[in-house]
């Protein structure tokens, strides 16, 4: 990696700045015709998928709920499954969701859309802006990480306090509030189902304020002219409670199960959950956040995620969290230490993208 490599002279903050203040964007990149990426893209070594090691395994479990309203035979074996899927893997794929194939072909388009638009149009709504309103930029960690990641995304709030209609940009705006809706009530099923097969009542999560922290997030994957160079987004786990996310037809995404790098194969109108730090913590292990990353793009296609993240809100951060008592015994003490929402933001906001850095803070050493 001499040739491309970090030089002890190497001034990364200048390349950064100068790339996050063209405001052009990973698209913009790309677009340009580029046939080398710049050198704050280049990931070291050891952050690069192996080329050679396919896995073992077809994909992620897939869920289908088209009988979750059997309260017999259909909910039982879904709760199972859902909880099997959350423990095993941390990741699987919904069909018969209940959110229509319109509305989910309707935002991926509109949000492409909004990459078609010309440069200009899109600079307007580009910035930093992290904790409220919207946010069009390209890495949200871009001057946190050691290495950029090949991605464009926005970002936003939909609760406690939803970004004004007016920041939205016009291309995406109606198809953001809607898929809100959609995926809101998905995500509050899977937590009944998550915490029925922990033997909990139904809306105990969501008394924990699970999902009263929404925000909608698109990410735009374009083309990349190196992709052995560099990933799409570095491997990481979700820090909130839940993940729900589409994805369009161009593949890339990986889930980590033991020690293979899994494809999440794209399915046609299916949604794509996973576990977060806090859920893993909150269900003292009985449920598993796991390492993801997603290539970077080969195709001349755009790839397109739509993802939206569940989370506590206690806006003053004084509550405390930690396990959840009722699943704790003298055989199946609690592994964490309890935190506050204060903890877990400076947690995230203080660094780049990474794995169960919140989960190995609060273990309890046995």
């Amino acid at each position: 990696m001499t040739a491309v490599g970090m030089t002890t002279d190497y001034d990364r903050l200048k390349d950064v700045k100068e790339f996050d203040e063209a405001r052009i964007g990973v698209k913009g990149l790309s677009d340009s015709g580029i046939t080398t990426i710049p050198r704050i893209f280049i990931q070291p070594p050891e952050n690069l998928p192996a080329s050679n090691s396919p896995s073992s395994y077809d994909g992620i479990p897939v869920i289908d709920l088209s009988d979750i309203n059997d309260p017999v035979h259909g909910r039982p074996q879904i709760v199972r499954q859902v909880k099997e899927a959350a423990k095993e893997w941390g990741f699987f794929q919904l069909i018969n969701h209940g959110v229509p194939l319109t509305a989910i072909n309707d935002t991926v388009s509109a949000f492409k859309s909004f990459h078609a638009e010309p440069w200009e149009s899109r600079a307007k709504h580009y910035g930093r802006k992290e904790l409220s309103g919207v946010t069009y930029t390209s890495n949200n960690d871009l001057y946190r990480s050691k290495a950029a990641s090949w991605h464009d995304y926005v970002q936003v709030w939909r609760a406690p306090e939803a970004a004004p209609l007016e920041e939205i940009p016009a291309a995406f705006r109606d198809e953001v509030v809607a898929w809100d809706g959609h995926v809101t009530a998905v995500a509050e099923r899977v937590a009944e189902m998550l915490a029925e097969g922990l033997g909990l009542h139904g809306g105990r999560f969501k008394e924990l304020g699970c999902s009263e922290t929404r925000i909608w997030v698109g990410v735009y994957y374009p083309y990349c002219p190196q992709p052995d160079l560099t990933v799409g987004l570095s491997h990481h786990t979700d820090p909130g409670a839940l993940t729900v996310l589409v994805q369009n037809e161009v593949g890339g995404l990986q889930v980590k199960h033991g020690e293979e790098w899994v494809d999440v194969k794209p399915i046609k109108g299916a949604l794509i959950v996973n576990v977060g730090d806090f859920l893993q913590i909150i269900s003292n292990d009985e449920y598993k956040s796991v390492q993801h990353r997603v290539l970077a793009n080969a195709n001349k296609e755009p790839r397109i995620s739509i993802v939206e993240f569940f989370n506590i809100a206690n806006a003053d951060g004084s509550k405390r969290y930690g396990p959840i008592p009722e699943l704790l015994s003298a055989e199946k003490p609690a592994l964490y230490r309890t935190f506050t929402k204060r903890d877990f933001d400076q947690n995230f906001y203080s660094k780049g993208l990474d794995s169960k850095s919140l989960v190995e803070k609060l273990r309890i050493e046995g």
